[in-house]
């Protein structure tokens, strides 16, 4: 196995037995694929075995049905000894600037209520003036200070460090344990699915903070996912109940616009 410089893992022994995995992660037969993706349940066969080589077009297809998100297609592509399709632009680039235009009005659009920007491992991209000052309010003394509606110089600060380690957000929570649960099994199925190390390795940071449950560093990937689940935080001697929503950027094709997410938090009561 081979890392990739973006942090996935790139199987030596060919496109086969990701194809396989990802076939099973989405709990679809070789027959359902195939019938999916209109080919032969024998040609899907002999692909996940190694018998034959598929063809660039036969794995964007494939992909396409799967629903691979496109840094693992890129993956998939390397593997089989294509050359990666997608490319992953900063969103700091010049050429992400009607992009930038775009958060930036959504984030704006939403004061005086919270939202923020972040990607794949939960860093903050964005953020609007709102919840930069819940943040500062907060936790005063964080050493990364974020500026409202500008892309985030790195390191950035962490969602999940924010909200598991027990110095941050998390004494503020009421209800922090269904909250980190319901966090910590959305990173465990993205870790399952595309073997990311930068994530693996964030979840081992996460579960070693002190007061984590033993019992969280089995995955619990079949648990089912609450349709809203409010955050209460204690601010002051007031107890503020909210909920959030994440939307993401619809057909994208850059790596980096995919694994974009814009949250905003709503209030939750009167």
């Amino acid at each position: 196995m081979e890392t990739h410089h973006n942090g996935s893992a790139i199987e030596l022994n060919g496109a086969g037995p990701l194809l396989r995995r990802w076939r099973e992660a989405r709990h679809l037969s070789q027959l359902e694929l195939a019938l999916e993706a209109e080919v032969s349940a024998r040609h899907i066969s002999f692909l996940e075995t190694g018998r034959a080589t598929p063809s660039r077009e036969m794995l964007l297809t494939l992909s396409n049905v799967l629903e691979i998100p496109l840094r693992e297609r890129n993956v998939l592509l390397q593997a089989a000894g294509y050359a990666p399709l997608y490319r992953e632009t900063s969103l700091a680039d010049p050429r992400m600037s009607h992009v930038r235009a775009a958060v930036e009005l959504i984030l704006k659009q939403h004061e005086p209520r919270s939202a923020l920007a972040f990607d794949r491992q939960h860093d903050i991209v964005m953020a609007n003036s709102a919840f930069v000052r819940f943040l500062d309010t907060l936790l005063p003394d964080e050493p990364v200070k974020l500026a409202p509606l500008k892309v985030s110089p790195e390191p950035r600060p962490n969602l999940m460090r924010l909200m598991f380690h027990p110095d941050k957000l998390r004494k503020f929570i009421l209800n922090w344990e269904p909250i980190a649960k319901s966090l910590l099994n959305e990173a465990y199925r993205m870790a399952a699915w595309a073997r990311d190390e930068q994530t693996e390795k964030l979840l081992a940071e996460i579960l070693s903070y002190p007061g984590v449950p033993e019992r969280w560093r089995e995955p619990d990937l079949e648990a089912p996912r609450a349709l809203i689940l409010p955050v209460e935080m204690k601010f002051g001697d007031r107890v503020l109940r909210m909920f959030s929503t994440v939307t993401t950027v619809g057909r994208p094709q850059d790596v980096t616009l995919e694994e974009l997410h814009i949250e905003a938090f709503y209030p939750a009561g009167d």
